[in-house]
């Protein structure tokens, strides 16, 4: 069960963009349903190796959603 959540966390980070490429207010959404995905995965318990990896995470979409919305 860990190995498909993490493998679904990996995928959802590493998603490429649907739609028109490059489109600002799509590149937004994801960033944002990135965010609350993994969100939603931490308030559902994790080790201590997975916490600091998701807030790595959390740190770069926060980065990334601050320059393009």
């Amino acid at each position: 069960m860990r190995k498909l959540t993490m493998l679904c966390v990996g995928l959802l980070l590493a998603g490429a963009s649907y739609g028109r490429p490059g489109s600002p207010e799509l590149e937004c959404d994801e960033i944002k349903q990135k965010i609350r995905y993994i969100r939603s995965k931490m308030r559902s318990g994790y080790t201590r190796s997975q916490g600091e990896k998701m807030e790595a995470d959390l740190r770069k979409l926060r980065a990334l959603r601050k320059k393009a919305c």
